[in-house]
């Protein structure tokens, strides 16, 4: 390959084949007039393609009106050198990104030419990219834990106001004719507050506050009991299909919970979909190495049993993704929803150590993927709770411990009501006063989770070094790890989460008194 526009080609020809980089010359209308070997080498072009063809045809066309520009400010001004990035269209191997060195150079034909030096920079661009896209998936992350945070306090503080409205209204309730005209006015109250009290659990089931008790579960089992209510929930126009995986390892995982996830799922891939449509949920196992999860943040290596609910809905864009977990993040109409839930399905799966993966494609649907940890078949628990029917009354002395006034007031008010003998106290050094004052009188402690002074464990804990045979029960808006490791109650502890109804603490208090362990 000749270079005829230059004096002493010959010499000029060693020179630049001793390059190891790729050169490429051009002529004042950029098209290319020499190239070294190693430009084709690198690239794979034969030199038909190359050679008296402009430089700007080999490049991405994103990016050719921008090199255009640069490479002329190069022509314009003699000596002068450039710097800029572009994507070069590889011949085998599609599209690799260049870091091209610019120079325009003397010429003794008078026509001003450029100089191009080439450094494949493709390894690099790809590196950056994909810490860009982990550094994007843990600021996300971190955004979540943060606001995880925040709405586990704000639902901690709203239950303990619940528990006063609740708690009254039932109160009142009692004392009035059923088919009395303020009795029915309490009605929308206590369903308000119902409504409210949903709220806050998914509150604090996206925050990993909610105390659970889980179970070792088949979710092929709970998927085929789900079904029928699924297919109501999302309606005829909607074909439910259910593709069941074999061999499923068991999930340790609530029950309520499992249900909750699917029927969250479920109902946002209904709405998802405008008229007639299609949704599949399929179960099956999966396995993460470590270098899979090295680029995945959130994922852990290990087996997982996993289900996916995908619909041919209306899919998301980018924008739309980076938020679907929120707490009242929702693309839905004002008053169709309230945006908590997904970021309760994220809360219950993050709860129970398993992950999420959501694909999206605008006009094309969605698929929702939770992976949860695998276990093996012979732990799997069979117990049932008792379920209670009517509200117990009792008797025996209760020492009531809660730094609430208000909260400490009605649940006193109530528990009178069932028959029992109370003593209150505010804080915990008052409890430890009044249990010794009482001694042996005191038949069962009842006491918020987190308290001044001392947290209602370490209070527990006290007394049944004096009290040996003193039944306890904690109640709280949330635990805060005192009572429940990552929102897992440990073992033999009573715990009844507020805000409860008075049925709720009268069937709690019966099955600690009478040996039957609750929930």
């Amino acid at each position: 390959m000749a270079a005829p526009f230059l004096n002493d080609h010959h010499r000029f020809y060693e020179i630049i084949e001793s390059f190891a980089d790729p050169l490429v010359f051009l002529d004042s209308t950029l098209v290319i007039r020499y190239a070294n070997q190693s430009f084709f080498d690198q690239f794979r072009y034969d030199y038909v393609d190359v050679v008296f063809n402009s430089f700007l045809n080999l490049l991405d066309e994103a990016d050719q009106a921008t090199a255009g520009k640069n490479l002329k400010e190069v022509l314009a001004v003699s000596g002068s050198v450039t710097r800029f990035e572009v994507s070069f269209r590889h011949r085998d191997e599609g599209v690799r990104y260049l870091d091209v060195s610019a120079k325009n150079i003397d010429n003794q034909n008078s026509q001003p030419m450029i100089v191009l030096s080439l450094k494949d920079i493709t390894s690099r661009k790809e590196a950056e990219a994909e810490r860009e896209r982990l550094q994007a998936q843990l600021i996300q992350a971190q955004k979540l834990e943060a606001i995880g945070r925040l709405a586990g306090s704000v639902a901690h503080d709203f239950n303990n106001m619940l528990v006063v409205i609740i708690g009254h209204v039932e109160i009142l309730a009692a004392k009035l004719p059923p088919d009395s005209l303020i009795h029915n006015e309490l009605i929308p109250i206590m369903m308000a507050a119902q409504r409210s009290a949903d709220l806050t659990r998914q509150l604090l089931a996206f925050a990993r506050k909610q105390v659970v008790a889980p179970k070792l579960l088949d979710l092929n089992h709970c998927i085929a009991t789900m079904l029928p209510m699924l297919n109501r929930l999302v309606g005829e126009d909607v074909n439910l299909t259910w593709q069941s995986g074999s061999d499923l390892s068991l999930v340790l995982m609530d029950p309520s919970q499992v249900d909750q996830v699917l029927m969250n799922l479920c109902v946002n891939a209904r709405d998802a979909i405008d008229g007639n449509g299609a949704i599949t949920i399929r179960s099956e196992m999966a396995e993460f190495d470590e270098t899979f999860c090295a680029n995945h943040v959130g994922f852990l290596p290990g087996r997982y049993t996993a289900v996916a609910v995908g619909d041919d809905g209306c899919g998301m864009d980018a924008e739309t993704l980076s938020h679907i977990f929120e707490p009242f993040f929702t693309t839905k109409d004002a008053n169709k929803g309230t945006g908590l839930g997904l970021s309760t399905v994220y809360g219950m799966v993050k709860q129970n150590n398993g992950f999420i993966s959501v694909q999206s494609e605008l006009g094309k649907g969605t698929i929702f993927t939770i992976f949860l940890p695998a276990h093996a078949p012979e732990l799997i628990e069979t117990a049932q709770d008792p379920k209670v029917t009517s509200v117990p009354s009792g008797r025996g002395t209760i020492l009531l411990v809660e730094d609430e006034l208000a909260v400490l007031m009605v649940t006193s008010q109530i528990l009178e009501g069932l028959g029992y003998r109370v003593l209150t106290a505010d804080a915990p050094s008052k409890a430890l006063e009044m249990a010794k004052e009482h001694a042996d009188a005191i038949d069962l402690l009842i006491t918020d989770v987190v308290l001044p002074e001392v947290n209602g464990r370490e209070l527990a804990r006290t007394l049944a070094g004096l009290y040996p045979n003193l039944k306890q029960l904690f109640i709280s808006g949330y635990t805060a790890n005192v009572i429940a490791q990552h929102g897992v109650l440990e073992p033999d502890v009573e715990f009844l989460q507020k805000p409860f109804s008075r049925r709720d603490l009268a069937a709690k208090i019966e099955s600690i008194m009478t040996g039957t362990r609750g929930t």
